[in-house]
């Protein structure tokens, strides 16, 4: 592991620790509360926000695996500093996941599937690669543009930039894929309940898409980091 890089890990496995605990709890509680799509919604987005804030001095505030092949891809990012990223993205939504199952009653998780992203009815894996990977190049290009580009918003407010794109990537298309938009958000509740159907889905999308907005915008936006014209 590279000198400086085990307190950013931890902060990574935290902040992903709570976006599992959290996210997939709302969805969880959704069903006996009836909070419905937009407690969901503001619930993933409240605790993004605010853990992306508090980890962004440490860690930069990644807390997803496809945001951080995005940082490696665009040269953000070491090859082993980007490693030791997602292992601690996967560990702490695989941890977050097991705590919820442990502390929740089956049966308020179980008819939720412990809060694991599902493909709608309607919804191919083909067309739920594609909504994802849509999804999270939104994520990804705001993450460049609030928290990379020095010349954008300050980093002290990306955060919430940033947790407002989840919130309306859930509100538009959770029903359809779960909008996960994070490969950690669904394999933590994949792993702890076992059942891994369509899992690629929340890999190859969110990847692929976090991919293009790494590259475009490290590449039209940053490229000699000219002054943009309003």
């Amino acid at each position: 592991m590279e000198e400086g890089t085990l307190k950013p890990a931890v902060a990574e496995f935290v902040a992903t620790f709570a976006l599992i605990f959290i996210g997939a709890g709302s969805v969880v509680m959704a069903g006996p509360s009836a909070s419905g799509l937009v407690g969901v919604a503001l619930a993933h987005g409240l605790v993004l926000a605010i853990m992306v804030t508090a980890t962004m001095h440490i860690s930069g505030g990644s807390v997803n695996p496809a945001v951080t092949i995005g940082l490696w891809v665009a040269g953000k990012m070491s090859s082993m500093k980007a490693a030791v990223y997602i292992i601690a993205e996967v560990a702490g939504g695989i941890v977050g996941a097991l705590l919820l199952r442990g502390l929740m009653p089956e049966e308020y998780w179980k008819p939720a599937n412990l809060g694991s992203p599902v493909l709608g009815r309607s919804i191919g894996t083909g067309k739920g690669v594609l909504i994802e990977a849509v999804l999270t190049f939104f994520l990804v290009f705001v993450v460049f543009a609030t928290a990379v580009d020095k010349r954008g918003a300050s980093e002290k407010i990306s955060g919430l930039a940033i947790g407002l794109v989840l919130a309306f990537n859930i509100l538009a298309f959770g029903p359809l894929t779960g909008a996960a938009v994070n490969p950690a958000r669904a394999f933590g509740p994949e792993v702890a309940l076992g059942h891994f159907t369509d899992w690629w889905v929340y890999w190859v999308g969110p990847i692929a898409g976090g991919v293009i907005a790494a590259v475009l915008y490290s590449g039209v936006f940053l490229r000699d980091k000219e002054p943009v014209t309003p």
